[in-house]
């Protein structure tokens, strides 16, 4: 299991990478003002994309964050 200072990190970078810094800094300011739970947004948040979806995003971040340790 990682650290959370380093899922910290990480989380921030995607969100950088993806949505540029205002925009992701606006994201964690939302966030924080919001009653946010996870729990409930995560169980709808893959629901309309297949398996094969699910796992080529998820090897395409994995072969991204590779890179970016290079």
């Amino acid at each position: 299991m990682k650290a959370d200072t380093l899922i910290r990190t990480e989380g921030m970078n995607t969100l950088i990478k993806n949505l540029g810094l205002i925009e992701a800094e606006r994201f964690v300011m939302l966030i924080q003002k919001d009653t946010f739970d996870y729990t409930k947004w995560q169980e709808n948040l893959f629901e309309d994309m297949t398996i094969e979806e699910i796992f080529n995003n998820a090897a395409n971040l994995r072969n991204d964050s590779e890179k970016m340790r290079t």
